[in-house]
């Protein structure tokens, strides 16, 4: 054995952090990943004892690959055959490893244990596969890999069913890569992950997973973690928008919307191939059920010229004739969502190959099959992904191509365009009943953001493709106006509900007039909806849909009997009893005191300290007395101490300053944001008031510094509406008066940007 006393090798030296462009990028590719693997190798070495027989070292996972990333951990296992003092053995590996910072991953068996809890965990059973020697015993470690590949062969059908119940949850958890603006490289459904585990299904001989397109995609894939390690400097797999830039530069590529554009078709290679190779499965396993692949083909209707096989859809025989029906691929498609069933490779590669192109405008047949689609619920995503993968949908879209794989920047969204899209319909199906016309919903919701990626406003741009689109596919005049409409004005509802004061009339008569019927009404109520939820969690709140609704309720009131809500009258409690009052109700806080300037600060402040987000403030005075009430969300999402809250808010109606001077200090070091903050003035959108709009980067207490500014110019707030997007808020107060003179508004609007 080697001297105890003996220094151990060095380990293999990560790259400096720090490093120029072009150091870093030596660290990058196939080659660079196998010189990590031998260099990791020898260091083992030199650590493992000599002349040890009956013990060696195998790596699994990326070491076993040789595709190690700068920063991966070690997946080691230690083999022996019963030896004495194995576990010193195991000690003597281990702490160096440890001692050099490296992750490592580790078990100590014999052969036997090894096979044993592979037979039973399929994680296991596929990290064998990847086995490889790396030092000691070479006999044992070669019956290791040999007996683990072929108990994998043996016992795969077997575990097939954990390995996708597993797959299944890990791509609930992390999503779809291709999709994602901040994917997981590895763990993401398309990642590289999935990739072991189509080397798994291909060993077992079920079907070909790692064709010429997938090994591609492959390496892309690991060059792209190679880059995104190398740029954060430590083991990170989630490609975060900040890091981006980085990552292309590494990559040499010019633009990072062109680095997620790469990285989501590679996913797509990946995930498609996962598809396939689970549908191969699905036929060994149900040939197995029938007898055997002699087994007669079982063959059942399902739409016209549509029929499963298999459990699969493939075209009936009738329908392949010399000149198809230029809407069978629509056909096909709204028949695969509908009954949730794969088309088959061979459909679909015949579709797109001999299908003719839709007329203009489209069939009848064809529009009914679009809508069907966009309708039908859990089977629409999966069943678009497969006709984008076969280029059916830039066929029925050409504008299609444009949208694949856009990027949206604002942190509030989730997905990349087109997945977007398709999520809006897919959220749009829970609210058809609630409209007159759910085939507009659904063709608006689909097409709402086609102006994206367009210079100028996305609504505005939008509208007229929208238009040209619905046109095109056949829609009536008089319905291509209302899309054209929905598409103009998809924020028009969250916008104002979240920004204006809803007790003002002109809120509602502006919305109104705008809209111009209840069915547009309804048909934009539906579609706002279905819009936040597609766009992520940041995007909705429960708060946001009872604001959406009230206002829904208001304009619907409004376009039936042209009357218009009258300002609410105060809370008869808070007008009565000794000052200060303070009602707590929920997410309603108000607060009755002496008027005086700076009470709506000090209870901002005091909300603060107690992590209360606002979402909507209104003051009012009667006969010397100010009442200001507060709507809030707890920022962590649990409830405030009610006793604690109360204390702190009557200590600031009654004028102790002491709350406000312990925020102070907080609210103003939290200052800044990595975009200059903005004014923008609304003079003729409420009835008594100009409207200041601020747009910056949110933090703890900005609504105290604004406040607390405006009360110090004096102006007077009649309300305020807060909408926090992501990172980001929109922030309006009405400030009571008609303030037509420039200087005075600048005045205030220095003040504002000052204290933000």
């Amino acid at each position: 054995m080697t001297n105890p006393l003996s220094e151990p090798p060095a380990p293999p030296a990560r790259p400096a952090a720090g490093g120029s462009l072009d150091e870093l990028k030596h660290h990058i590719g196939a080659t660079a990943r196998t010189e990590r693997a031998v260099a990791l190798d020898t260091w083992l070495k030199g650590l493992f004892p000599s002349h040890l027989p009956g013990v060696s070292l195998v790596a699994v996972g990326g070491l076993g690959r040789r595709d190690c990333a700068p920063y991966s951990d070690l997946d080691l296992v230690l083999v022996h055959n019963g030896t004495a003092g194995i576990d010193r053995i195991a000690s003597s590996l281990w702490y160096p490893i440890w001692d050099a910072r490296l992750g490592l991953d580790h078990s100590v068996r014999t052969l036997p244990e090894a096979l044993s809890v592979a037979h039973d965990d399929v994680k296991v059973s596929l990290g064998l596969l990847d086995a490889r020697h790396v030092a000691g015993d070479a006999a044992l470690s070669a019956e290791l890999i040999a007996a683990a590949t072929d108990q994998w062969r043996r016992t795969a059908m077997r575990l097939m069913s954990q390995l996708r119940e597993l797959t299944t949850s890990r791509w609930t958890q992390h999503g779809e890569l291709a999709f994602l603006l901040e994917g997981d490289i590895k763990e993401a459904s398309g990642g590289l992950r999935d990739v072991t585990l189509l080397r798994g299904i291909g060993r077992t001989g079920i079907a070909d997973t790692m064709r010429p397109a997938v090994r591609a995609a492959t390496l892309r894939l690991l060059d792209t973690r190679d880059a995104l390690h190398l740029a954060v400097g430590r083991r990170v797999d989630r490609l975060v928008a900040q890091e981006r830039k980085a990552v292309a530069d590494l990559l040499d590529i010019d633009d990072p919307d062109n680095l997620l554009r790469r990285v989501a078709g590679d996913a797509r290679t990946v995930a498609h191939a996962v598809d396939d190779a689970w549908r191969a499965v699905d036929r060994m396993r149900g040939g197995r059920r029938r007898g055997g692949p002699a087994g007669v083909p079982h063959r059942r209707p399902v739409a016209r010229d549509v029929v499963e096989q298999d459990g699969e859809l493939v075209l009936a025989r009738t329908a392949i004739g010399p000149v198809p029906d230029p809407s069978l691929s629509l056909r096909v498609a709204a028949a695969a969502a509908i009954s949730q069933l794969p088309i088959a490779r061979a459909t679909s590669e015949w579709l797109a190959a001999f299908c003719p192109p839709l007329p203009t405008p489209w069939p009848p047949a064809a529009r009914a099959a679009l809508v069907s689609l966009l309708g039908s619920g859990p089977g629409l995503l999966p069943t678009w992904e497969t006709c984008d993968r076969y280029g059916l949908i830039d066929a029925w879209l050409p504008e299609w191509a444009r949208m694949r794989s856009l990027p949206q920047h604002h942190p509030i969204h989730r997905y990349t365009l087109d997945r977007h899209l398709v999520q809006t319909a897919y959220e749009a199906t829970a609210h058809t009943r609630e409209v007159d016309r759910p085939d507009l919903l659904l063709i608006g919701a689909f097409l709402h953001d086609v102006g994206k990626g367009l210079p100028g406003d996305h609504s505005i741009v939008g509208a007229p493709i929208a238009a040209e689109i619905a046109a095109r596919i056949g829609l009536p005049p008089a319905d291509v106006a209302t899309i054209e409409k929905l598409v103009l004005l998809h924020l028009l509802l969250p916008d104002v509900a979240t920004r204006r004061d809803l007790s003002d009339p002109k809120t509602i008569s502006t919305v109104a007039d705008t809209v111009g019927d209840t069915h547009v009404l309804h048909l934009l109520h539906a579609l706002a909806r279905a819009d936040s939820r597609a766009t992520g969690p940041a995007a909705w709140s429960d708060w946001k849909g009872r604001l959406m609704a009230e206002l829904v309720d208001k304009v619907d009131t409004a376009l039936d009997t042209g009357a218009l809500p009258e300002p609410p009258e105060p809370d008869p409690e808070l007008l009565e009893g000794t000052l200060p009052v303070v009602h707590l109700d929920g997410d309603r806080v108000a607060v009755a005191a002496a008027d005086r300037r700076g009470l709506l600060a000090g209870v901002a402040a005091c909300l603060a300290m107690h992590r209360l987000d606002v979402v909507a403030a209104d003051t009012i005075t009667v006969d010397g007395r100010a009442i200001v009430e507060f709507y809030t969300s707890p920022r962590y999402g649990s409830p405030y101490d009610p006793v604690a809250l109360a204390a702190d808010l009557r200590r600031v109606g009654a004028g102790d300053v002491s709350v406000t001077q312990r925020v102070r200090a907080r609210a103003m070091s939290a200052r800044g944001g990595t975009a200059s903050p903005r004014v923008v003035w609304q003079r003729d959108v409420a009835t008594d008031a100009v409207v200041l709009e601020l747009r910056a980067a949110d933090s703890p207490g900005l609504l105290y510094r604004v406040t607390h500014a405006l009360d110090e110019a004096g102006a007077e707030i009649r309300a305020a509406r807060i909408s926090t997007l992501g990172s980001d808020v929109v922030d309006a107060f009405y400030l009571v008066g008609a303030w037509s003179s420039a200087a005075e508004r600048d005045r205030v609007q220095a003040a504002v940007l000052a204290a933000v």
